[in-house]
């Protein structure tokens, strides 16, 4: 009997126990039993991130129709395709996909039964979700393929370069041929500079929240009516931002002017700031009006290729971006042409045909744009989308508000009008670029200094802010939060300074030059990153501490850059050891956001070819064809039915 061991049971795990009961019955002979470890000490399918027991306030940032665990016809992968439900088609019709298990908790039976195509769900319910793709993936192994999952944590792997791992828990040792770490999103230790405010925060008895998961933040020390400065306005603002508000008893109500706040009196006052200082764009609710594009028509296969076989370093402002903005352009102008041609003033054929051969930031692909675009509304502008408040200057706090309300109830009813959907083209276009971004950087062509600033730095906070934001009536209720006196802009490029005289943190904005606001309690409103040198995973700290992990350096003349990922094999995901002169670990695969693959979501949108489906496939595959030649390890025996929980 071969045993593989998987620590970590949330969507990546999931994910990769699907792509094996795919691949089994042509790799993995009848005559080679093999028994799976899974080991989280959270439920298996939706893990920590995803679990059941958090606040019901929490959302998703997707449509239900837009969430899939499942391969389907734009799969391109050596596997294969097995098509399943998005969430949203199996929300609609749960008892149709075997096996069927009623959600114990009404009120998740409820939302599941009332969930449309176009709802943005809640994490409970992308959870129930999880959970089924988990139980149905168990379902399809082969019968000579069993499971055990234990609900607890990996504390260490260790055991001969090629020869039987062991992987101990809190209070048993698993024996195994192969182990695989699909950790999810990790904790790391704080950063230097969020020690020194947590020390200063503690000195004088003041409240102080570093990045962290929403979902874990504790917010109980926030006082009612204390002033607090969020720094951040992306995803984790918006969740923090409802926990503080609803989450505190507030209450939100319709009128005949729009959303209105009912504050339970319990709310800290929050002021809210970033370098952009504006919320990250809402997702767009509606579909597209017109055909979708034929992607990726610039930065596809052969435009990678010729750029990592130039001889000179890449930098991505410089080289790449140019034709990800004109992929980017092409999908916007692709469905403006199509579902709105009365606002063009030319065919979309004469359009392509001048657009096809210019360059993105060349002045004639911004003449032919004027020419044939009339409102400038319905052009594509990065720089102005990228930093909406460069320049800007006001009097006071009071202009900034008026001015962020007015920016913020514009952003809502643009996402949620169709007669915008070339928005939704140019997001469908960002997405597409994943298809050949992975491959760009684990090239090594990009300069360190490149891949620091501009891939891990400016493109990240880029693509979040234009394409993963909250649902639209977040904004709103955002917009309703500032009229009552509750939610307070600070502008762009806010700096927080703690001051030692009083104990408070001052927040300052060159957008109302002058104007400090002071508070006695800060939060960072953003998601941890991680950092492999400050893990605090025991598995990889243990590893690293050992020698037999590496963390993904980029170095050339004058720059090293440690982006603080687990460094892999970009295809497969095997562990680069250092210990083997970096060659991969024949017995350790790692898969997930903590890796150098970066890109690679465990779920994604239907019909998008996606990534992480790739390499779970390509990574199923591998550990299938090492197992079926491994000899027993000795520790597991199969139960009498396909799972079991130890």
């Amino acid at each position: 009997m071969s045993t593989l061991v998987i620590v970590g049971a949330g969507p990546r795990g999931t994910g990769l126990l699907e792509r094996i009961a795919a691949n089994a019955p042509e790799l993995l002979p009848a005559d080679v039993p093999l028994h799976i470890h899974l080991v989280d000490p959270y439920p298996p399918g939706g893990g920590r991130i995803w679990r059941y027991a958090q606040s019901p306030l929490l959302r998703m940032n997707s449509m239900a129709e837009d969430v899939t665990m499942f391969t389907d016809t734009s799969s391109t992968l050596e596997g294969p395709v097995r098509p399943g439900p998005s969430l949203a088609a199996w929300a609609a019709e749960p008892e149709r996909y075997p096996p069927y298990r009623p959600p114990a908790d009404p009120a998740l039976a409820q939302e599941l039964r009332a969930l449309g195509p176009a709802d943005f769900p809640t994490r409970r319910a992308q959870s129930a979700y999880l959970d089924w793709v988990f139980r149905r993936a168990v379902a399809d192994l082969p019968a000579h393929v069993t499971v055990t999952v234990h609900r607890d944590t990996a504390r260490s792997v260790s055991g001969p370069d090629d020869g039987v791992q062991r992987v101990r828990l809190s209070e048993r040792v698993l024996t195994a041929d192969q182990v695989v770490l699909t950790l999810g999103h990790l904790d790391s230790s704080p950063e230097p500079q969020h020690r020194d405010t947590a020390e200063f925060a503690a000195r004088h008895g003041r409240f102080h929240l570093p990045p962290a998961f929403s979902s874990d933040a504790g917010l109980d020390g926030l006082r009612p009516g204390e002033p607090v400065i969020l720094r951040g306005l992306g995803l984790a603002f918006v969740d923090l931002v409802s926990l503080l508000t609803e989450g505190r008893g507030g209450r939100f109500e319709e009128t005949p002017d729009g959303l209105r706040y009912l504050p339970s009196g319990r709310e800290p006052v929050i002021h809210a700031g970033s370098r952009r200082g504006v919320p990250y764009h809402s997702k767009t609710h509606y579909r597209l009006q017109g055909p979708p594009a034929p992607l990726p028509r610039y930065f596809d296969a052969a435009a990678v290729d010729a750029l990592t076989a130039r001889p000179e370093p890449l930098e991505l402002r410089r080289d790449v971006w140019p034709l990800m903005a004109k992929e980017i352009g092409f999908g916007h102008y692709h469905e403006l042409f199509h579902a709105h041609p009365e606002r063009t003033a030319l065919p979309w054929a004469e359009f392509l045909a001048a657009y096809d051969p210019l360059d993105w930031y060349g002045p004639e692909r911004a003449v032919l744009v004027a020419a044939a675009v009339p409102d400038p509304a319905d052009r594509l502008d990065f720089e102005r989308l990228d930093r909406p408040l460069a320049g800007l200057r006001l009097a006071d706090g009071d202009q900034l508000q008026q001015h962020l309300r007015a920016y913020v109830r514009a952003d809502a009813d643009r996402r949620a009008d169709p007669a915008h959907s070339a928005d939704l083209g140019a997001f469908l276009a960002l997405l597409s670029l994943y298809g050949q971004l992975p491959r760009l950087a684990a090239s090594g062509r990009l300069t360190a200094r490149s891949v620091a600033e501009e891939f891990d730095g400016w493109w990240n906070g880029f693509f979040s802010f234009l394409a993963s934001g909250p649902p639209g009536f977040r904004l709103r209720q955002l917009l309703a939060l500032s009229e009552a006196g509750v939610v307070h802009f600070l502008g762009a490029d806010v700096a927080v300074t703690a001051d030692g005289g009083d104990g408070t943190f001052s927040a300052t904005s060159p957008t109302v030059p002058g104007r400090t606001v002071r508070a006695t309690a800060l939060i960072e409103a953003y998601l941890p990153r991680h950092a492999l040198d400050r893990t605090a995973d025991p598995v990889l700290h243990r590893l690293h501490r050992a020698g037999r992990v590496a963390e993904e350096v980029t170095a050339d003349a004058g720059h090293v850059h440690r982006s603080g990922l687990v460094a892999v094999t970009p295809a497969d995901g095997r562990l680069l050891d250092p210990a083997l002169g970096d060659a991969p670990h024949p017995r350790r695969t790692a898969l997930g956001p903590h890796t150098s693959a970066r890109s690679y979501a465990a779920f994604a949108r239907p019909y998008t070819n996606s990534p992480g489906f790739r390499q779970n496939d390509a990574a199923a595959r591998a550990l299938l064809r090492a197992l079926a030649g491994d000899g027993p390890a000795g520790s597991a025996q199969p139960g009498p039915s396909s799972i079991a929980v130890a």
